[in-house]
């Protein structure tokens, strides 16, 4: 087990030590500052406005908590915590990186560290003593730093959910029947997003999506909606782009809705869901991106399934009285009557069979359908029924 003092070397300092230092903050916090604005590039400017004070306040807390952690340990720093967090968090709203907060953290620890031995040196302190305070000095340092690490990786967490918050708003805005053009630019800004003149929808499983979005170009803005991953693609026409969604979605099941204007995205985004439930379902058969527009037929007969069972059941109806062999070599030549307008010749091909045995078919097929066969709408849905 870990002793406490490892961890915490000002434990083992003595009072007296705090007694020493305090009156050399002033002065210590004036020489981490002008250290810092001169060693480290990011800080090197007029300690003004909110860094400023930020700055400042981080340097003279810092020495007196220390100062305060040395005469007692055990109340602890969670009242001075927050301002390391929020300079961490400045440093992201700023637009950098950490490095150069933990850059001016080693400076301002080994400044501090110079003038504190300096002035124990004079005060005569044991060596132990100044060895520990050295090690208590850097190790409070590290804490500090932590802080600084929370607090940015707190706010770039709230900054990515803030965005991902404000991409579902738009999406759902460009996926209202009717929105404002000006509307649309406000949400498109709010999200860091630029509304192309066209573009289409990726719809693919929820569960899928995370691993598409690693490979999809980063002009894609991309969300959930209805349960379902959502992935809006500009320019899906231009030079390219088509094969790189390709290469991007591999063998998963993804269906591109129709390209459209940002004010029309609504019945595209409909269609790619229509076209997902369908390749779910088995009513498409194809593997990897799927384009809407080439199957248009097979999802119209599978939205409306429940009308075009009740139309097969009226009009297939007089095939029920036959063996399952005979009612499928029946359903079989009705299609290809309808598909051919009666040609036997054509049938014939098509049914692999002789002209004669499609006649002797299309006889039965009369005896069976009646007048259907001549109504230009009963073979209409005779072929809706039997697709």
């Amino acid at each position: 087990m870990i002793d406490i003092v490892d961890s915490e070397p000002w434990r083992g300092l003595p009072a007296s030590v705090a007694d020493l230092i305090e009156p050399e903050l002033e002065e210590v916090t004036g020489e981490i500052l002008a250290a810092i604005a001169r060693e480290v590039p990011e800080y090197e400017r007029p300690l003004e406005g909110d860094f400023g004070r930020g700055l400042r306040t981080g340097v003279g807390e810092g020495l007196s908590q220390f100062v305060a952690l040395i005469r007692d340990a055990d109340a602890g720093r969670e009242l001075g915590r927050e301002v390391y967090v929020a300079l961490g968090r400045g440093e992201l709203r700023q637009g950098r990186t950490l490095d150069s907060l933990q850059a001016a953290y080693r400076v301002g620890a080994r400044v501090a560290w110079r003038h504190i031995a300096r002035v124990g040196r004079r005060a005569e302190l044991d060596p132990e003593v100044l060895s520990l305070l050295a090690e208590a000095i850097f190790a409070y340092i590290d804490e500090l730093s932590a802080d600084s690490v929370d607090g940015y990786a707190v706010a770039q967490s709230e900054g990515e959910d803030l965005r991902r918050r404000r991409r579902r708003e738009l999406v759902s805005l460009l996926l209202r029947e009717s929105t404002e053009v000006a509307d649309r630019r406000a949400s498109a800004q709010a999200a860091g997003w630029r509304i192309p003149r066209q573009l289409a929808p990726l719809v693919c499983a929820e569960s899928d999506l995370p691993q598409l979005a690693r490979h999809l170009p980063a002009d894609c803005l991309i969300t959930q909606v209805d349960e379902l991953g959502c992935m809006l693609f500009p320019d899906p026409n231009g030079a390219g782009r088509l094969a790189s969604i390709k290469r991007a979605v591999g063998d998963k099941a993804v269906v591109l809705g129709p390209t459209c204007e940002p004010g029309r995205l609504r019945g595209s985004w409909d269609l790619g869901k229509s076209g997902l439930r369908a390749l779910e379902a088995g009513a498409i058969s194809a593997k990897g991106l799927v384009r809407a527009e080439d199957h248009l037929a097979a999802l119209l007969l599978f939205e409306g399934s429940a009308l075009v069972a009740r139309i097969a059941a009226e009009r297939l109806a007089p095939l029920d009285s036959l063996t399952v062999k005979a009612r499928e070599r029946m359903r079989e030549t009705t299609l290809a009557y309808v598909r051919h307008g009666g040609n036997s010749v054509a049938m014939a091909a098509a049914l692999h069979v002789h002209p004669q045995t499609v006649r002797y078919r299309v006889a039965r097929l009369r005896e069976l359908l009646g007048e259907q066969l001549d109504d230009p709408d009963a073979r209409f849905e005779l072929e809706i029924a039997l697709r």
